[in-house]
């Protein structure tokens, strides 16, 4: 298509440029990979470096990791992830809170979050933990929830009255 074709030649374009920025690529991007790409054009977007956020207070932790739970850069993981969210991020330890924010902020890739939690790929040993377990079962959906949007925000309001 028309737009594919123009895609294709701004990929093409920044490749030439991309030598210049080479110093400044870091260790972790988001790589738009396809299975039958030969990655000749291969764009890889910088993205700094995880953070963990050792000072903040656990009230503020736990409402920016709700918030981070629910804006996603795919769907499936903004369902998957507010839905686990609401259920356990409220009784969750700090030590749980560091691995469930350690989980959804530093891979770069958030298909990966949904492959390890679905166990379609071997998660990460780094991202082995209680939470992970967790999040496999809660996306198991043994009970059979229907689970096709993320809650409404006004549980939000209920639990800060």
């Amino acid at each position: 298509s028309y737009i594919c074709n123009v895609f294709s030649i701004i990929i093409k374009m920044y490749a030439v440029w991309r030598p210049a920025f080479t110093g400044t690529v870091s260790s972790r991007g988001y790589k738009g990979e396809a299975p039958d790409d030969n990655k000749a054009d291969l764009l890889e977007i910088p993205l700094p470096p995880w953070e963990e956020k050792t000072d903040e207070p656990i009230d503020i932790k736990r409402r920016r990791l709700l918030y981070e739970s629910r804006k996603r850069g795919m769907l499936e993981n903004c369902i998957l992830l507010s839905l686990f969210a609401k259920r356990y991020l409220n009784t969750m330890t700090d030590s749980q809170l560091q691995q469930y924010d350690r989980l959804i902020n530093e891979p770069s890739n958030d298909w990966d979050i949904y492959y390890w939690a679905t166990e379609a790929q071997p998660t990460p040993e780094v991202y082995q933990g209680e939470v992970m377990e967790m999040l496999k079962e809660f996306t198991k959906n043994k009970n059979h929830e229907q689970r096709l949007d993320a809650p409404s925000l006004e549980y939000l309001e209920k639990e800060t009255q």
